[in-house]
């Protein structure tokens, strides 16, 4: 009985799994960007030049990267604001966030060499570099993994916000847990905060943005 029950459940997950690897792994990935901005160079690659997992994922939004940027560089736990994503998954996981939908002066300035904590232990994300209104590097911490955010300004105005991850990593477990649990996941957490800071940059660019924020992207 057990082993019918066990070939049963084995053979439509196994189906499901080759389904995903050759269909739809390649979209959670690669959400909403083109072959070359997938295969483009970003800052931040070299750190992990052997990283086994890539995605890079896309978002248009309507407005110039002076209007993005100030929402990239605060994002982080409280007193941050937040990563605008499903903040209650966040705090299930033991981090204390909370998403704003204002831009916070006294979080506008940020440096290479700076860390933001996400628990007590001072792990987190290191910030690698920071080019303001183009790119932001973080390298999670003690995670062998980069994650860099970049601005592309578009001939029609609209920018594309490029979101990559690079994590290094190996063995079955691994990759167990990648293709079971961490790359869908990823992408839902992902997604919905490309779509966060569409939806707060565009109305910033509607309403006008202090000119303190716009001459350096990065003012304290």
């Amino acid at each position: 009985m057990i082993v019918r029950l066990l070939r049963a459940l084995f053979v439509p997950a196994l189906v499901g799994a080759v389904a995903y690897v050759l269909f739809l792994r390649p979209r959670v990935l690669s959400w909403n960007a083109t072959q070359e901005e997938g295969e483009r160079a970003m800052p931040g690659d070299e750190i992990l030049p052997e990283a086994s997992l890539l995605t890079t994922r896309v978002i248009t939004i309507n407005a110039a990267p002076e209007y993005i940027w100030p929402w990239l560089v605060q994002m982080g736990p409280r007193p941050r604001a937040g990563a605008y994503t499903y903040d209650w998954i966040e705090r299930l996981l033991g981090i204390d966030i909370e998403n704003k939908d204002r831009i916070l002066s006294e979080f506008q300035h940020l440096e290479a060499g700076e860390n933001i904590g996400l628990n007590e232990k001072g792990e987190g994300l290191a910030v690698r570099a920071v080019d303001p209104q183009r790119s932001l590097v973080l390298q999670w911490i003690p995670a062998r993994s980069t994650w860099t955010f970049a601005l592309y300004p578009e001939p029609d105005g609209t920018t594309r916000l490029v979101s990559r991850n690079r994590l290094a990593g190996s063995g079955p477990l691994f990759w167990l847990a990648m293709i079971a649990f961490m790359e869908p996941g990823s992408l839902v957490m992902e997604r919905k905060m490309l779509l966060g800071i569409k939806e707060r940059a565009e109305k910033l660019a509607r309403e006008g943005v202090p000119q303190e924020y716009t001459r350096s992207g990065a003012h304290a």
